[in-house]
C-alpha cells in the first residue's frame, strides 16, 4: 500500500476525531481514573478509540493495531504494518478546557514510522507527514529549528527532566516550557517554533510515534535518549525516553547523564 494513501486514510480519521472529540470537549465529559494508575480517560477517550478502530481496521484488515485505550495484544507483532494510536492525547489538558490536546495517529512498519498525523481540532492545526516527503502544517511545509546554541535554545519539558541526576554535569542553559501533549510538543518542534523536546523516562510508543515521523521529516532528530533511533511495534510498547530537536540535539544528548 503506498505512504501517501496512508497518510491520506490518517488524515481522514483524525478529522472524525475530531468532530466527535469536539462534541465532548465543549459539554464537560464523565471522567474515569485508569485502574493502573495510568492517569484519567474520559468518554471521549473512549468514543474516539471506537471510532477509529472501525475506520482504520475496516479500511486495512491486514494492519496490527496498538492503541492507549484498546488492550494489547500478540497479534500486532506477526503484522508487517501497524497503527499506533493515541485517541487523545493530553487528557488532562482535554478535561480543564485547555485546547493543547491532540489525536495522534501513526503506521509502522518493520519498526520505523511511515506516515503520521498529529491533529489539534481546537487550534485548527493538522500536522502530518510520509517518510520521504516532508513534514506539514495545514498544507504547508515545516521546518525544524536550526539554532544550535544551548543559550539561546527554548525546550519542551517537564520540570522533572531538568533534574541535576539526568545531566552530566548541569542541565544545559536553555529555557524550559510546557505543553501537555507529548504529540503537540513533538508537532511544535517539527514545526520550529521550539528547539527541542524531551521526555527522560519509559515513554510509551503511541504518545510519540507520529511525532518522531514529524520531527525527522522536518529535518530534525527524533531518537530515544541514548541518541539511538526508536524503534516501535515492541513487544512491550515503550521506548527508552525521546529527545527531539533540530540543531540542539546531538548537544543535548552528549549532555544527557
Amino acid at each position: 500500500m503506498p505512504r501517501n494513501a496512508d497518510l491520506s486514510l490518517l488524515i481522514d480519521a483524525a478529522r472524525t476525531a475530531g468532530e466527535i472529540a469536539t462534541g465532548y470537549f465543549r459539554a464537560a465529559p464523565e471522567v474515569w481514573e485508569k485502574s493502573d494508575g495510568q492517569g484519567p480517560v474520559t468518554e471521549a477517550d473512549l468514543h474516539v478509540n471506537r471510532q477509529l478502530s472501525a475506520d482504520l481496521q475496516a479500511a486495512r484488515p491486514d494492519y496490527g493495531w496498538l492503541s492507549e485505550e484498546t488492550e494489547d495484544g500478540e497479534s500486532r507483532q506477526a503484522t508487517e504494518r501497524q497503527f499506533i494510536i493515541d485517541p487523545i492525547d493530553g487528557t488532562r489538558a482535554f478535561i480543564e478546557g485547555n485546547k493543547d490536546w491532540a489525536h495522534s495517529l501513526a503506521i509502522a512498519e518493520h519498526g520505523e514510522v511511515i506516515a503520521a498525523v498529529v491533529y489539534l481540532p481546537e487550534r485548527d492545526a493538522l500536522y502530518a507527514a510520509a517518510k520521504g516527503a516532508g513534514a506539514t502544517l495545514n498544507g504547508a511545509p515545516i521546518h525544524a529549528a536550526s539554532n544550535r546554541q544551548m543559550e539561546r535554545a527554548t525546550v519542551l519539558s517537564s520540570k522533572l527532566n531538568v533534574k541535576p541526576e539526568y545531566w552530566t554535569n548541569v542541565c544545559p542553559p536553555f529555557k524550559r516550557t510546557f505543553r501537555s501533549s507529548l504529540a503537540y510538543r513533538m508537532a511544535l518542534v517539527a514545526e520550529g517554533r521550539f528547539d527541542g523536546m524531551l521526555t527522560l523516562r519509559p515513554t510509551w510508543e503511541w504518545d510519540v510515534a507520529a511525532g518522531a515521523l514529524l520531527v525527522s521529516e522536518a529535518g530534525g532528530h527524533a531518537t530515544d535518549q541514548r541518541g539511538q533511533p526508536a524503534r516501535f511495534n515492541n513487544r512491550h510498547p515503550q521506548v527508552n525516553g525521546m529527545v527531539a530537536a533540530g540543531g540542539i540535539h546531538k548537544d543535548l544528548i552528549e549532555a544527557l547523564a
